[in-house]
């Protein structure tokens, strides 16, 4: 099989590429996390490409650095809980015991429901937010409306940023097919607010007396005749009790969402887009470094995570295989003391004796020197088809890695090694902690 041209050329781009990340901003954490102005920091990026395991780092670090930090996680998956300690995380901050220094680190995951019910628990009289949370309309929405989670993620960093209790506020974003739906949420609930759904069923409430109750008898009959239909009876009533109930709180909603978004505007605002070094990953994150600049969030950086290295990166691929070969096959080059003997040497040309038939070479003994050596043979042709497979992955990954940079050099980086295991206790986040800090000499990757 023929080699691949792109990575036959690999040696030739070594130098281009050293001169493209030697120009490249290298992005160092530390800073930020000391900079008392930087009171949150948002990790955003596709799925599966360790959000969660980077703010959790983050996190710890900026806690032994000695701030008062808390961790929100919007992932249910409970790794955060996990790698820090603790049995379970829910709607409360939890100290996290274990850290070293003076800061504290706190961690929370997201109840999207138990959000939602403080919510209305805080904005409507007792009465009226008891109607709401019984109203089944509302248990359907507070638990599975498209953007709930995102919106309500929304409202509790506004809760922890206004009560003013922790120095750094470290999010983990939602697992969403877009990382960035959480900057939508609060226009795609206000559009469900403001809706003409919304508008028609609070419209009686509105106008009140007589002139409410003829606009119920007459224009509403017709409307909830046919939504009756197509919802059923029974869903159209709890909706239009459920509208009634929060019509005096829709526009709290807005309001709120509306601050929020404001502070992922603010100088104290600080974005981290997180991506591995794949195709779609990283094209992923060339979408949220855009779109970040059309909202104008403030990026600092992306973190380039698992990317992966090797120990002998002067053997190529190429060498590996070619290598590999010859061991397996030993007759693809003459492994022998001299030519004598061959059928084209010399010796044996113009000579009217004839040659003798090749005969295969007898199968050496088990246990024999010959049958180990062969074995060993064997298991280092394995080995050298493994670095060639690295080889071509590191290839894989430095050209896409390369492309992002191409396209957006104004966006600093850092790269954390991809580790032989997962992350599951405080010294694997604090050893990530570390890989993110750009100028930490020490710094290997793992084969």
């Amino acid at each position: 099989m023929s080699p691949d041209p792109a990575e036959a050329s690999e040696p030739a781009q070594e130098p281009e590429r050293a001169r493209r990340l030697s120009s490249a901003r290298v992005l160092d954490v530390d800073p930020l996390l000391d900079d008392p102005k930087t009171r949150i920091v948002v990790c955003c990026g596709s799925g599966g490409v360790g959000k969660t395991t980077t703010a959790a780092a983050l996190g710890l670090r900026a806690a032994e650095r000695g701030r008062k930090v808390v961790v929100l996680t919007i992932d249910p998956a409970r790794r955060l809980a996990q790698s820090m300690g603790i049995d379970s995380l829910d709607n409360v901050p939890r100290r996290v015991k274990g850290t070293e220094g003076d800061g504290e680190l706190h961690a929370m995951m997201l109840d999207m429901k138990r959000t939602f019910d403080e919510v209305v628990e805080a904005h409507a009289d007792p009465a009226r937010a008891a109607a709401i949370l019984a109203n089944p309309f509302y248990q359907s929405l507070s638990a599975g409306f498209a953007g709930t989670q995102e919106y309500m993620a929304m409202e509790k960093l506004g809760q922890l940023r206004s009560r003013d209790e922790w120095d750094l506020i470290v999010v983990d974003t939602p697992p969403s097919r877009s990382a960035l739906d959480f900057l939508d949420a609060p226009k795609r609930l206000g559009s469900f607010l403001d809706g003409r759904l919304i508008r028609l069923l609070t419209a009686p409430a509105k106008l009140g007396g007589r002139a409410g109750m003829a606009f119920l008898n007459v224009g509403m009959s017709m409307m909830t005749g046919t939504l009756g239909k197509l919802l059923g009876g029974q869903l159209l009533k709890d909706v239009q009790t459920f509208v009634a109930a929060m019509d005096t709180t829709f526009g709290g909603f807005r309001t709120r969402a509306d601050a929020t978004y404001k502070l992922l505007q603010a100088p104290g605002t600080a974005f981290l887009v997180v991506a591995a070094p794949e195709r779609d990953a990283l094209r992923e994150a060339a979408y949220f470094v855009e779109r970040l600049a059309a909202e104008r969030m403030p990026l600092v950086g992306l973190v380039l995570n698992r990317v992966h290295g090797s120990g002998a990166g002067s053997l190529s691929a190429e060498r590996a295989l070619a290598a590999a070969e010859n061991l397996e096959d030993p007759r693809i080059v003459d492994q022998g003391g001299g030519k004598a003997g061959l059928r084209n040497s010399p010796d044996t040309q113009g000579s009217s004796h004839p040659s003798a038939p090749e005969t295969a070479a007898p199968a050496p003994e088990e246990g024999s020197p010959a049958d180990t050596e062969r074995s060993v043979d064997r298991l280092t042709a394995g080995l050298l088809r493994l670095h060639a497979e690295r080889m071509r992955l590191l290839a894989r990954e430095r050209r896409t890695r390369d492309r992002f940079t191409a396209r957006h050099p104004e966006v600093a980086m850092v790269e954390v090694p991809a580790l032989p295991g997962d992350v599951h206790d405080l010294a694997g986040l604090r050893d990530i902690g570390d890989r993110l800090a750009a100028r930490r000499p020490e710094r290997t990757e793992h084969i």
